[in-house]
């Protein structure tokens, strides 16, 4: 097995968080195994297109709904449906032949890797999150190894099964954060609402940037990803309150925009918080309240506790509260470099790496 190329087939999505640790685990195993191959087998949802575009993967996508959290007529479509998620899942797992699969969760991982089990091949899974989604749960007793982002999530799944590895992070930032950091004159404000975006935190984080800058006579540079909703109104609203800011609905070049940030108001995705951790990035945190089993708000405290991130609850919060929760920080460069040191050692820089070690081993003892 040593040396040769690998056919991995990857699996999962339906949100940027489950996409790019696996693209990132992709990367590192043809860096390892040059002439590799990599077939992607995800859901039709613009999010999953995107975030693959400008990898060369083969793509391919299946018929498949979520379960979680859905009504009745919801459900029973999503069990019509699931005949022909098997049914496509092991067409193109016949097709590729792959030595491995690798699912970074979400529905359309179940069917996936639940054939290539029943098909013989090796399965590997990967969860980001401090409560494991629901594909993930089931899949434990089936997959041949667990990599796991945080140690919390250990006791959902079988002993001996699960190895901590990190969550991994695009090359790309990895690249930013062994780069000389240069120092500016005035203070970068990021504010991230994930992928889709999330109305009350642009409204939240908006208001204080301009609160801060009014009362505090606070001046700070803010770049702003909203989402495709909220991106005019944001832009406008900084632009009448004289606020320097770049807004836009999505980015592409996080990593040239992280290296201007010296300050993140963002929900607690995680593949986000493995980001900030890498790059040693303090943070104000507002989990997504609605996020399946509160994950985001668990993931979120590992870094709290660790003296990276502060996090402020969303219930609880006003305008107020996040303008000096915003103005501690941005006022005091010696905090946020402690955060920041804080922050970098909670870091799995070489997550990505110890996956492929995980799989290879995997493919080694099959």
């Amino acid at each position: 097995m040593t040396g040769r190329p690998i056919r991995l087939l990857l699996t999962g999505g339906g949100t940027g968080g489950h996409l790019f640790p696996g693209i990132a685990a992709a990367e590192a195993l043809c860096r390892r195994r040059p002439g590799s191959e990599v077939m992607f087998i995800g859901t039709r949802r613009k999010i999953d297109r995107s975030s693959l575009a400008p990898y060369r993967f083969v793509i391919k996508t299946i018929h498949c709904r979520g379960i979680k959290g859905q009504n009745i007529m919801s459900l029973l479509k999503a069990a019509a449906v699931l005949p022909l998620s098997f049914f496509e899942a092991a067409w193109h797992i016949l097709r590729f032949k792959p030595d491995l699969v690798l699912g970074v969760g979400g529905y359309v991982t179940g069917p996936v890797v639940a054939m290539a089990r029943l098909l013989g091949k090796p399965t590997v899974i990967h969860e980001q999150n401090a409560v494991p989604g629901l594909a993930n749960r089931k899949l434990g007793g089936l997959a041949d190894r667990i990599c796991l982002s945080i140690p919390e999530s250990r006791t959902y799944f079988p002993a001996g099964k699960a190895v901590l590895t990190g969550n991994p992070v695009r090359s790309q930032i990895l690249a930013l954060a062994r780069a000389p950091q240069e120092g500016g004159t005035e203070t970068t404000v990021m504010v991230l609402g994930g992928s889709q975006g999330a109305h009350r935190v642009n409204e939240l984080a908006t208001e204080a940037i301009v609160r801060y800058k009014r009362d505090a006579a606070g001046d700070l540079k803010v770049i702003h990803q909203t989402g495709a909703a909220d991106e005019q109104w944001v832009k406008d609203r900084y632009e009448s309150a004289g606020v320097r800011a770049l807004v836009g609905a999505f980015f592409t070049d996080m990593a040239a925009l992280y290296a201007q940030a010296d300050l993140l108001i963002s929900r607690a995705g995680a593949t986000t918080l493995a980001e900030l951790a890498v790059l040693g990035k303090p943070a104000i945190l507002i989990p997504y309240p609605y996020a399946a089993d509160n994950h985001q708000e668990k993931n979120g405290r590992l870094y709290v506790q660790g003296g990276g991130a502060v996090m402020l609850v969303e219930k609880d919060l006003t305008e107020g509260s996040l303008t000096a929760a915003l103005g501690l920080l941005a006022a005091d460069p010696g905090r946020r470099e402690e955060m920041a040191g804080k922050m970098k050692a909670l870091a799995y820089p070489q997550a990505a790496e110890a996956i492929v070690d995980v799989c290879l081993q995997i493919l080694a003892e099959s």
